[in-house]
């Protein structure tokens, strides 16, 4: 058998087993309601929490932006692509976030990948919450540091690796935890990892992809939500969630900030974020810097929204967020089920393994301040309908 013949094999028993990926083409920009293959859908299944993806606000910054500066960095950051609109992005997210500096990278993903190995080596030990995500993995795999894997959520465990990690006499000790963590919707129990953090001398570093424009004050995080921003060493931030463009961050001291810029290698060796996306996610940071009024309206439909699932008697799991995963455990039963909600007008994505451990199958239903409480009763009446087909309620 050759190597493509091996490939479709796999691809074949993918399928089989209710685990290949369907992936949609949307046909529109993103909203409350888009296009997929000529059907107008509701979209519950975008990280774009505060519906600024499509904002007229962000699009005119856009807009300007290529008129002043171009449609491309024209080069890496440290040779000839930092423009001075990234130096203002920057600025304005270390003043949002309340802290010295910030540093703008390509992606959330590649934020981790510039934090972790840069910081980090073999004398160090790292360790990580066993649900992190797929980024901060694969950042741990980039460094040569021991590695520590603690239970979910598990401060018994945490300070059971940490005992480990002073025993092997690790120069350096990383904490690192999802703030949010974006399969099941719960939180990082920060102000215990921060207290072990002092007890036992280590670093603390919180990836809050889905913290950002959700949790604390006007959407500053998990950091803030707990009062612990002087507290937290490093925050990875993105800029393609609830800020609606791309790209992503890191947060922190400016010594930090100053030696990732001479020896982070996401920031040394890809180029910048172009004009148009950095002046977008510029606006998008003054616009929750600005107000509170999107971050409430999130908050305000995801609990409309998940008290009504729980009276029907769904089971979401453990979330405390505005992600609503609705279980269905099974992975066949759940990609049927994300495919009938779709041919009744509810774009929701099944999510199965590997992305969730096998028998958690469940569809995630991502909530947006762009839902009006009528998008959220259709889908309701959607979700109870099929629910009930299904033999899952």
């Amino acid at each position: 058998m050759d190597f493509y013949e091996q490939l479709r094999e796999e691809l074949k028993k993918l399928e089989d087993s209710g685990l290949l990926i369907t992936i949609r083409t949307l046909e529109s920009a993103q909203g409350a309601w888009i296009n997929i293959n000529g059907k107008k859908v509701l979209n519950m299944c975008s990280n774009n929490y505060l519906g600024l993806a499509n904002n007229e606000r962000l699009k005119e910054a856009a807009i300007n932006a290529i008129k002043n500066w171009g449609v491309g960095p024209g080069a890496v950051r440290t040779i000839a692509g930092t423009m001075k609109i990234h130096e203002e992005l920057e600025k304005k997210l270390a003043e949002f976030k309340k802290v010295e500096a910030t540093l703008v990278v390509q992606s959330g993903f590649n934020a981790n990948q510039a934090v972790i190995p840069t910081i980090t080596n073999e004398e160090d030990g790292i360790l990580s919450d066993e649900l992190n995500h797929a980024s901060i993995i694969d950042g741990v795999r980039l460094s040569k540091a021991k590695r520590y894997i603690w239970k979910h959520k598990d401060l018994n465990s945490l300070e059971e690796q940490l005992v480990k990690a002073q025993k092997d006499n690790c120069r350096r000790k990383l904490i690192i935890t999802d703030g949010v963590f974006s399969m099941d919707g719960d939180i990082a129990p920060l102000p215990g990892i921060v207290e072990l953090a002092k007890k036992y001398d280590a670093l603390v570093m919180v990836d809050d992809a889905h913290g950002e424009g959700v949790l604390g004050e006007n959407g500053r995080g998990i950091a803030d939500h707990f009062n612990l921003t002087d507290e937290v060493d490093i925050e990875i931030g993105t800029l393609s969630k609830a800020f609606g463009v791309v790209g992503g961050f890191v947060a922190g001291k400016k010594v930090l900030i100053d030696y990732l810029k001479q020896q982070a290698r996401p920031f040394l060796f890809s180029s910048s974020l172009s004009p148009a996306e950095t002046a977008a996610a510029l606006e998008a940071t003054k616009t929750l810097y600005e107000s509170n009024e999107l971050v409430k309206k999130l908050w305000d439909n995801a609990k409309y929204f998940q008290s009504k699932l729980k009276e029907m008697g769904y089971d979401i799991g453990v979330t405390e967020t505005p992600i609503t995963p609705v279980m269905i455990y099974d992975e066949k039963k759940t990609k049927e089920f994300s495919s009938k909600l779709y041919e009744e007008g509810i774009f929701a994505s099944s999510i199965v393994y590997p992305t969730v451990p096998k028998g958690k199958a469940r569809i995630r239903v991502m909530i947006s301040a762009l839902h009006s409480t009528e998008d959220l009763d259709y889908a309701l009446s959607k979700f109870e309908k099929i629910g009930k087909s299904f033999g899952v309620l």
